[in-house]
């Protein structure tokens, strides 16, 4: 069977992202990891995860550099789960998924929230551009474009997109 994913798709940031992080368990290990978690038996215990599941996600999290896997006994042997750079890096991910999944929820319906740690004060977490400190929520005024390693595939979506934005077309590229 011939595969249903594009070469554009395989080489897109987002799919490659989503293929580290976007299975629902991964997710929220990770999240126990930014409280504080680092142990096997905290992330079962939080998540009611079965060990073989918790096992397996996190043997992929390690092996995906997202985290760190140190011996912290001896006798026996027992390992921690600790976040690494590129772990950490994800966390600004994690939190404005928690936010748009509460922005959707009335203030009383949420299990959780973002607050500043000194002030108790609710946050609210926007991604921003770094340069302009422009809010990136406005598909009309940030768009994707082709990169420098972009294939010719990918190069050519980019240029369709950009010549239905200036002509005023809303149509996508069919494929």
């Amino acid at each position: 069977m011939a595969s249903r994913i594009r070469l554009e798709d395989r080489e897109c940031p987002l799919s490659t992202t989503v293929q580290h992080v976007g299975e629902w368990w991964t997710l929220l290990i990770l999240h126990d990891a930014f409280d504080g978690y680092t142990r096997f038996d905290q992330f079962q215990q939080s998540l009611g995860i079965s060990t073989s599941m918790l096992t397996a996600r996190l043997k992929t999290l390690v092996a995906d550099g997202l985290l760190e896997r140190r011996p912290y006994q001896t006798s026996p042997v027992r390992h921690e789960y600790v976040l690494t750079e590129r772990g950490h890096s994800l966390r600004p991910v994690i939190v404005a998924l928690a936010a748009w999944g509460n922005r959707h929820l009335a203030p009383q319906d949420r299990s959780m929230v973002l607050v500043d740690a000194e002030t108790g004060q609710e946050a609210e977490p926007v991604v921003v551009d770094a340069r302009t400190g422009k809010r990136l929520d406005d598909s009309g005024a940030y768009v994707f474009t082709a990169g420098p390693a972009a294939s010719a595939a990918m190069r050519a979506r980019y240029a369709e997109l950009e010549r239905q934005r200036r002509s005023g077309s809303a149509e996508p590229p069919h494929d």
